[in-house]
């Protein structure tokens, strides 16, 4: 498979500078769903912001704690949403800096009618793994503003690849989380991904002026509009391949996934099988398809 993005090599452990007040800190946990690896943001000069702390690695922990120079000290950890690759080290984080966490909520905070039914019948997700136990100590209402030493951020909540997700707008610049990435589309994984919530957080950041995209995973989003515009259009022309396909006959999320994605490795199958799952479900709920059977991640679709 190529590389999307093969002058985006940082070291892990290594604190580099992107702009005035603002470092990155990649984290080493590299593997399919998580690129190079999660992407921990520092913001500020003196007192600091650590975005996304990241998996629960202790050479990680060390290495934020190694970034902090003279006079500077963790004033506040930031998280974007409750997945194992962003959320675990914001506990011993916390622990070792006496800072407080601030997120939207657990895992399953802003989950949708429909997916809080659908996880009460038993649909569990998949992908990168839920930090069941993140629980911030300050709950974060979408607009609102967290002021530090000589910087603002602005919360978003923009559920969609997980209901808890927030993006932070700092200046014009937006810290993405995994909802707007370069170097892949996210994984929309039900219930705790909603395709429908998805498309909207989408459209709505479409709304506003940005001048660069930080995300979770991958190299900063130079051209922000054009990739919000080129991630609607990818799932708007996924669900016709969806709703081409079962002119057929019904099928399941699995047997769409597999006719689908031709060129995607063996081993991403199973995400991309919840991508179409949750795009079933979106076609449920917009009247578009039907399950066969009672609604769940094995059962057949059919057009309305």
């Amino acid at each position: 498979m190529q590389d999307p993005q093969p002058a985006f090599r940082p070291e892990p452990g290594i604190a580099e500078d992107l702009e005035p007040g603002l470092r990155r800190i990649l984290a080493p946990n590299p593997s399919a769903m998580t690129f190079r690896g999660t992407n921990t943001y520092l913001l500020g000069t003196r007192g600091i912001a650590v975005i996304d702390p990241g998996p629960d690695s202790p050479g990680h922990l060390e290495a934020i704690l190694a970034a902090l120079g003279p006079g500077q000290h963790v004033s506040h950890i930031v998280v974007t949403h409750a997945h194992l690759d962003h959320s675990p080290l914001a506990g011993p984080l916390a622990q070792r800096t006496g800072a407080p966490v601030l997120g939207f909520g657990r895992h399953d905070a802003g989950r949708s009618a429909v997916m809080q039914r659908l996880a009460a019948e038993g649909l569990v997700g998949g992908g990168e793994g839920v930090d069941a136990g993140f629980a911030p100590d300050i709950a974060l209402a979408d607009g609102a503003l967290i002021a530090g030493d000589g910087w603002q951020m602005r919360a978003l909540h923009t559920p969609g690849h997980m209901a808890n997700h927030l993006c932070f707008d700092w200046q014009g610049r937006l810290f993405s989380g995994d909802l707007v990435m370069g170097w892949a589309t996210s994984l929309v994984s039900p219930p705790d991904g909603d395709l429908t919530a998805f498309m909207a957080s989408l459209r709505r950041l479409g709304t506003e002026r940005w001048h660069s995209l930080y995300p979770g995973h991958g190299a900063p989003v130079t051209s922000p509009a054009a990739r919000l515009a080129d991630l609607l259009a990818h799932r708007e022309g996924r669900e016709a391949e969806i709703l081409s396909a079962l002119r057929a006959g019904p099928a399941t999320a699995a047997g769409l996934a597999a006719q689908i994605y031709r060129e995607v490795p063996r081993q991403l199958l199973p995400a991309a099988e919840r991508n179409v799952l949750a795009h079933l479900i979106d076609l449920v709920e917009r009247s578009r398809v039907q399950p066969v059977e009672t609604l769940s991640a094995a059962a057949r679709f059919s057009l309305l």
